[in-house]
């Protein structure tokens, strides 16, 4: 008899939506994770630095969950438009929800917030267990399914693990999963600020030669910035004083938003990626950070991940009421598949776009700015990559 049909590790934003979706079915879930389950934050909290872009598609799929109305107004809004430039070229594109019908592209949440109503939707359901805090040891697996030993002494049986434990995965590590790892030799400084201008419930970015520089809106009125620059660059712009750090920031940004008027605390935060050879072993699947890592430049990380929980759900939630073993490996292929032929495509195009745009030459410069007009007039595809923008291609995400 299983203590859980599933066992999780990880209850990051991946992890705690598969979670979710699994009880929401029915299927006997226990998530752990080595921190405790966080609690919402107060009215009068300050926004945390860490925040997502939270795609229309994954918003729907929270809303169906009961998940989305949990969080408060404050910590999170809406963007209907995103306008991207190169600093190096005349080259510009714009994309506008109105393109495909939608009233937003996405939504600009709160990472604690999220986990907080997710974690808050599990409290809920019977068909769940949150152990937090609490360490996954070791585990032991057999042709009837798993035991796992957690660092307390206790044991848990399960027909799968899922490791969800992020990109340094000790799990994926222990199973001898093989990764292609990139070092984009770029850290990525990350605040929030208010601006002269409203951010008029836009995303804009900006390519510098040195490497992206976004700004996300934020429900207060303020913008949540992404600088992804060289590792000592963004140094030496943590450490500047607040009115030396605004007028680089502003000038960078080409003063599109005007003056920088404020500046909380600001973090630097190293950036990698990698993607994993696969994402299944015996009797265990890989899950959003520790399947793939990408560059921030596409906001793209925590909706593969959201994609990757309701991909692998579907494939359970079908074998579970079936009477399948879902641990099996004919249960989970589909899932593999599935996800790394949606997710592949995406991590090379974000490298690709990355070190393009950090090529300095004229002729190149030139080009740049040729394909970003040209797809900008070319309706059919522009519409294609606003859907994209939505989370609507994402065949996981469709309702």
């Amino acid at each position: 008899m299983s203590d859980a049909a599933v066992l999780i590790v990880g209850a990051g934003i991946a992890g705690a939506t598969l979670a979710v979706l699994l009880a929401d079915a029915g299927v006997p879930v226990t998530l752990i994770d080595q921190r405790p389950s966080p609690p919402a934050p107060t009215s009068g909290q300050p926004l945390d630095a860490r925040v997502s872009a939270i795609h229309a598609a994954a918003v729907g799929l929270y809303e169906r969950l009961g998940v989305w109305s949990r969080l408060a107004a404050g910590r999170q809004a809406p963007f209907g438009r995103i306008e991207v430039w190169d600093a190096g070229s005349a080259g510009r594109i714009g994309f506008d929800s109105a393109q495909v019908g939608q009233p937003w592209l996405g939504r600009i949440v709160e990472n604690r917030s999220l986990l907080a109503a997710l974690h808050e939707r599990l409290r809920e359901m019977s068909a769940t267990g949150v152990l937090a805090p609490a360490t996954l040891a070791d585990w032991r697996v057999d042709e009837r399914g798993l035991t796992a030993g957690l660092g307390d002494g206790r044991e848990l049986t399960a027909q799968l693990l899922v490791a969800a434990d992020g990109a340094a995965s000790p799990l994926r590590e222990r199973a001898g999963l093989a990764c292609v790892h990139d070092d984009f030799e770029q850290s990525a400084l990350v605040c929030h600020v208010a601006t002269e201008h409203a951010h008029a419930d836009t995303a804009r970015q900006r390519f510098l030669p040195t490497g992206p520089l976004a700004f996300l809106p934020l429900a207060d009125g303020r913008c949540s910035i992404v600088w992804s620059t060289n590792p000592g660059e963004a140094q030496r712009l943590a450490q500047l004083p607040d009115g030396d750090f605004a007028l680089e920031l502003a000038g960078a940004f080409d003063h599109r938003l005007g003056a920088v008027t404020a500046v909380d605390e600001r973090r630097v935060i190293p950036l990698r990626g990698l993607e994993a050879e696969r994402y299944l072993g015996p009797r265990l699947a890989l899950l959003g950070d520790a399947a793939h890592l990408v560059h921030p430049l596409a906001g793209l990380g925590a909706n593969l991940g959201i994609g990757d929980a309701a991909a692998l759900a579907h494939q359970l939630v079908r074998a579970h009421r079936s009477g399948r073993d879902l641990g099996w490996v004919e249960t989970l292929r589909p899932y593999e598949r599935g996800r790394r032929s949606e997710n592949l495509p995406v991590v090379q195009a974000i490298r690709g776009l990355q070190r393009l745009f950090r090529v300095d030459n004229a002729p190149l410069r030139a080009l740049r700015g040729f394909g970003l007009l040209a797809v900008d007039r070319i309706g059919p595809l522009k519409r294609l990559l606003t859907a994209a923008a939505c989370g609507l291609t994402d065949p996981a995400l469709r309702a």
